[in-house]
């Protein structure tokens, strides 16, 4: 048997790892809350606090139909976190840092490194991102400053349900392949999702007439190996599309 090099073992040990992680974890996205906009923490059904968790939001940024930015900033009001714009957007967009999180052989989770949790049987350093689009552009969507991951639409979005959609996935910038990519975050959070392709690609269907959150996860080697095991970044694109007229 072949003796494996030390980046190929690094490689092998990290694929096992991450075969044996849980299928879902939390994103962020954007929601109309009482005809505003909401940054919403959760998945599927669930909407977790996001008002503690605001001070883990690292950038907030609004941009118009030629993706020139507006300025855009979060605001706690009572139980949510609302988006402010000076001026008409098109896309919301945020970037949270979730930090160190290890797992203890009794299942739970604990917010630290391996430093400070060394029996843990799992560690990560999570980010999350998100991009939601409120209103229509005929230019494409460049890649977002400081969006590590992120999902591009290749083509107009469809108006009614059932159609499908055209997504790139990008990391740093770039065209990633094996990136898991969930057509439906919110209403089937358990679902087995698609993988990009070579170029990055993926074509999802699309599932609801209303709301849509489209999630994009991917497992990256840590910055800080000591601590952590991996970094997981995970991407969601949201969009709602319009109902019948009443």
């Amino acid at each position: 048997m072949k003796k494996l090099t030390r980046t190929a073992l690094a490689l092998a040990v990290l694929a096992g790892f991450v075969a044996g992680l849980p299928a879902q974890a939390h994103g962020i996205w954007f929601a109309q809350r009482a005809k505003q906009t909401a940054l919403i923490y959760g998945i599927g059904a669930d909407d977790l606090d996001m008002v503690k968790r605001l001070p883990l939001i690292t950038a907030a940024s609004g941009y118009d139909a030629n993706w020139q930015p507006v300025e855009t900033t979060l605001r706690a009001a009572g139980p949510i976190v609302l988006a402010d714009s000076k001026g008409q957007t098109t896309a919301l967009a945020a970037i949270m840092d979730n930090g160190n999180w290890t797992k203890t052989p009794d299942g739970k989770w604990h917010n630290a490194g391996r430093d400070k949790v060394p029996d843990a049987v799992k560690a990560e350093h999570t980010f999350k991102y998100a991009v939601h689009l409120t209103g229509r552009t005929e230019k494409p969507m460049p890649a977002l400053a400081g969006h590590k991951l992120q999902l591009v639409p290749m083509e107009a979005i469809p108006a009614e349900m059932g159609k499908t959609l055209k997504l790139k996935v990008l990391y740093q910038g770039k065209p990633q392949e094996g990136v898991s990519v969930q057509r439906d975050f919110l209403n089937d959070p358990d679902q087995t999702p698609q993988k990009t392709d070579a170029n990055g690609m993926v074509t999802v269907t699309i599932r609801n007439q209303g709301l849509n959150v489209i999630a994009a996860t991917y497992i990256a080697t840590p910055a800080e190996p000591k601590l952590v095991d991996h970094e997981e970044h995970l991407a969601t694109l949201s969009f709602a599309l319009p109902h019948a007229e009443e």
